[in-house]
């Protein structure tokens, strides 16, 4: 392992980065990547709300109570001539006679209008479902939903993980790139000061440092490419975890060595449950538009108080209510034939669904078997680099090469362990998108 990976882990594990027991330096990454995202917080929300509407449709079983009243002021209008005194007042006459008294006075005719005048209304209306079926029908699309948001948070989560895991992946490449174009720039320069002595003292001629300047800058731009990658990955990989772009990030030691070539464990894929639920909530619509001539029914209680001038008067009163639909102009019938066809087409969904995702699993296991071979053909190329550069190295000490073969020698190993760095983080790059596929737990 290089010492700067050595450094840098042990230096996050005095912070305080890494607990023991959690995992990889990645797998922290990944927790506070998960307990950080906006996207997922908006997520746990939106389930939340649903959980809500759960309850909410609960209480539809529950019986309302509300309060009301009325008071009126009236004047004028249609009137009734109720003749009081003309149908009493020649009884009393002759009651008074008989008696002699006067016990029994004289009443006047009276007239009453229609418009309440001074009067009230007040009342608590308690009202309770009988049997409505569109309240469980109701319940159980609410209830339903929440499974709907539970997957579709688990989806935005294991996206979330790959992206984290790729874009480490990402930095861990450019960084191994600056590394090896760090050590080549710095043996070139040895080599043009011990070369700028020789050419000094005639034992070599100015072309040599020609030669050794060219490849300077050529690394040079390879390595400020390298940079660019590095602070690119750097910086999407820290939003990612919702930290200041320029945090720095600590290296894992763990992949250093290549990922296994296929995933052990293997989950379901939350996409195939969302559409199982989606077909649920689509079920449920269908017996909902069944149900539509099924009667509703209700009960209502008022209990109150009205009359005039404030007095008390009071009342009650119980009623049931029953609605039974007979027609709506074939609007039901065609809400059944649309439910009907949104399973149909809900279920071939979930087919096309399901072979896509066996078609994304068979790629990314074959892209990972794939780049696990390649990166491992490194190996022995490598070897044989390193072997060569020391043997021309050797054979140029004792004057039987030139320095053009050791740069040629030198070019080709440092070109070699950067295609070695690139094929091992691709191998763990496709690693992630397999364990995305498998739906792998994490």
């Amino acid at each position: 392992m290089k010492p700067r990976l050595i450094f840098v882990f042990l230096l996050c594990l005095w912070s305080g980065a890494v607990v023991v027991g959690q995992g990889t330096v990645l797998d922290a990454y990944v927790q506070d990547a998960l307990s950080q995202s906006p996207q997922l917080k908006e997520q746990s929300l939106r389930l939340e709300m649903s959980r809500l509407a759960v309850q909410e449709a609960k209480g539809y079983y529950l019986p309302e109570a509300s309060f009301g009243g009325t008071y009126s002021l009236a004047a004028g209008g249609r009137s009734i001539s109720i003749p009081i005194g003309d149908l009493l007042n020649p009884v009393y006459s002759t009651l008074n006679q008989l008696t002699q008294t006067n016990a029994f006075p004289q009443v006047e005719n009276a007239e009453e209008t229609f418009l309440p005048n001074n009067f009230y209304d007040a009342r608590v209306r308690i009202t309770q479902p009988v049997y409505n079926p569109d309240i469980r029908f109701q319940h159980k699309i609410r209830s339903e939903q929440v499974g709907l948001e539970q997957d579709a948070l688990a989806v935005q989560q294991r996206d979330l993980v790959r992206d984290v895991k790729v874009a480490y992946f990402q930095f861990l490449q450019a960084t191994d790139a600056v590394e090896i174009y760090d050590n080549a720039l710095a043996l070139l320069r040895e080599n043009y000061r011990l070369h700028e002595g020789l050419v000094r003292n005639g034992m070599a001629i100015p072309s040599t440092l020609i030669r050794i300047q060219g490849e300077i800058s050529a690394v040079e731009s390879q390595r400020t490419e390298a940079v660019s990658r590095q602070t690119l990955a750097q910086a999407y990989f820290n939003f990612l975890l919702g930290r200041p772009y320029e945090t720095a990030i600590a290296a894992d030691p763990a992949f250093s060595e290549l990922p296994p070539s296929d995933i052990v464990e293997e989950g379901r894929r939350e996409e195939l449950s969302q559409l199982e639920t989606a077909g649920q909530i689509k079920s449920l619509l269908v017996e909902k538009e069944k149900a539509y001539r099924q009667p509703r029914v209700g009960a209502q209680l008022d209990l109150g108080s009205q009359n005039f001038n404030f007095e008390w008067g009071a009342y009650g009163i119980l009623g049931l209510s029953v609605n039974v639909p007979l027609w709506d102009g074939a609007r039901h019938s065609k809400r059944l034939q649309q439910a009907e066809v949104d399973l149909l087409a809900n279920e071939a969904q979930r087919e096309w669904a399901g072979r896509q995702i066996d078609l994304q699993i068979l790629q990314a296991r074959q892209s990972l078997q794939s780049s696990v071979l390649v990166s491992q053909s490194y190996g022995p190329q490598l070897l044989s680099a390193r072997r060569y550069y020391d043997e021309t190295q050797r054979r140029f000490r004792e004057n039987q090469a030139n320095y053009i073969e050791i740069l040629d020698a030198r070019t080709q190993l440092t070109n070699l362990e950067v295609q070695e760095s690139i094929s091992r983080y691709q191998a763990w790059i496709h690693y992630a998108e397999l364990q995305r596929a498998t739906a792998t737990p994490f």
